[in-house]
């Protein structure tokens, strides 16, 4: 594992570990931060560690022909009881996402410093929210990094306070991707939820000829 300083620059991927954890430190600024996302890098770790950046093969990706809507949620869907928007509360979202219980995480990996890089992302056009709304209430939403050269949304993290409300975000912010002609959203690591959605483990190799 590399041990990063002020210099902006970060190893080659093949070189992290089998679990895709690739160096350490470095620092959160803007520059390295697109750097990574462009090089299909994250940072990923909790309050108390030093900065760690991943890049893990398998990747876990959502091709956005293949987002999966089940019976019920197309029922859901056309209910229509929430409003969903796009970057209107970016700082109610990120704190949101942070503050969900998780099953099987004692905290959350969306520290105060992660929290003010991103708002950074966000304030310079970078980091992208979606918020689902109970008439003035924010009850889910998610947000990510737009690679919009690529054609690629890397998601970060997504919430819900009611049934079905970041799916309800994420449907949203497929729809947008799909008339954009973007590839697919980066999920980085397997969930069985995100698989529920159609998101599917890709070799890593295949994951950065995206980005090429």
């Amino acid at each position: 594992m590399f041990q990063l300083s002020d210099r902006l620059w970060f190893p080659p991927v093949e070189h992290a570990s089998e679990e895709g954890l690739l160096a350490f430190g470095g620092g959160l600024a803007t520059e390295r931060l697109l750097l990574a996302y462009r090089s299909g890098i994250f940072p990923w770790y909790e309050a108390g560690q030093p900065i760690l950046w991943w890049s893990p093969d398998p990747r876990m990706v959502l091709f956005l022909e293949e987002f999966k809507i089940s019976k019920s949620f197309r029922k859901r869907l056309r209910e229509n009881s929430f409003r969903c928007s796009m970057n209107t509360d970016f700082q109610g979202v990120i704190t949101a996402c942070a503050a969900i219980p998780r099953k099987g995480q004692q905290g959350t990996w969306i520290t105060s410093e992660i929290k003010e890089a991103y708002l950074r992302l966000h304030h310079e056009g970078h980091a992208v929210s979606v918020e689902v709304w109970d008439d003035d209430v924010l009850v889910g939403g998610l947000y990510g990094i737009d690679l919009p050269e690529y054609k690629i949304f890397c998601g970060e993290s997504m919430f819900s306070k009611v049934s079905d409300a970041s799916k309800i975000a994420l449907h949203f912010l497929v729809q947008i991707l799909r008339e954009k002609q973007y590839q697919f959203i980066d999920c980085q690591v397997y969930t069985k939820h995100l698989a529920s959605l159609g998101a599917r483990e890709i070799a890593r190799t295949d994951f950065l000829a995206f980005l090429k």
